[in-house]
């Protein structure tokens, strides 16, 4: 059985080699997404906002043009190496980076107006413990939000097994239900959801990956079974030559 300490090594293991990989994937920058993220959480230029397991900074680069200040926080050197660097290039003023754990962040209580995350919560062994930090270092009254796959019901075995294939580190995509249920038992008031679907080029998405041996061409042949099942909840298509799959996203934002 996978510890702790198993874990956190595979997570440094994978998001070390994934740091440029990760950052240079398009779909992760796209503005609309972005922009429907920045509206759904109400992101104004009086917010102090933390951007938990920020990796390169994609998200917190995004949020900066629209907030007074923004930190982001992650466990693994390289993705902050990575977003220092991003940082850097685009001049941007209003970011600091910090080397952290999500189950213990590093910030006071009642600290930050707004605390966001993304595509965090399928990587966490408790999620809830995660939930616990990101409210504690918000202020009464400030909004949480969390940005993340999220499959349904149904499809949700299947959709793991491919993910874990796929990314070692991957521990359980939450459904929406299960989003919600932490939501609820964090107490946040005034929850609400927004779904979205991010397109990938099943080779890129394979190319930025770092699957053990042999995974790469069983998601291809998982892939090239499900095209007209969807029993993966990736809901698979082949346009000319390639396969792509679209991966099921929900932002939930809530006040303390």
């Amino acid at each position: 059985m996978e510890t702790d300490k198993d874990h956190y090594s595979i997570i440094l293991d994978q998001f070390s080699k994934q740091a440029i990989p990760f950052s240079n994937i398009p779909e992760h920058s796209d503005k609309i997404v972005f922009e429907l993220i920045l509206k759904t959480v109400n992101a104004s230029k009086y917010d102090n906002v933390l951007d938990v397991a920020c990796g390169p900074g994609l998200m917190t680069s995004a949020f900066a043009e629209s907030v007074k200040e923004i930190t982001g926080i992650d466990m693994t050197p390289a993705m902050i190496e990575r977003a220092q660097e991003i940082q850097k290039k685009n001049n941007i003023k209003n970011i600091r980076y910090n080397i952290g754990d999500s189950y213990s962040l590093p910030y006071k209580d009642n600290f930050f107006s707004l605390v966001v995350t993304r595509y965090s919560f399928h990587h966490y062994l408790y999620p809830k413990k995660a939930m616990t930090e990101m409210k504690r270092v918000c202020k009464p009254g400030g909004r949480i939000a969390i940005i993340d796959v999220s499959p349904l019901p149904e499809k949700q075995v299947h959709y793991d097994e491919v993910e874990k294939i796929r990314d070692p580190s991957h521990t359980k995509a939450l459904t929406p239900d299960e989003f919600l249920e932490i939501a609820h038992s964090a107490a946040l008031k005034n929850i609400k959801t927004e779904f979205y679907k991010l397109e990938r080029e099943l080779e890129n998405q394979i190319a930025c990956s770092f699957p053990k041996e042999g995974g790469a061409d069983k998601m291809r042949e998982i892939f090239s079974k499900d095209l007209d099942l969807n029993q993966t909840g990736f809901e698979p298509k082949k346009i000319g030559d390639e396969i792509f799959i679209y991966y099921p996203n929900i932002i939930i934002v809530g006040e303390k």
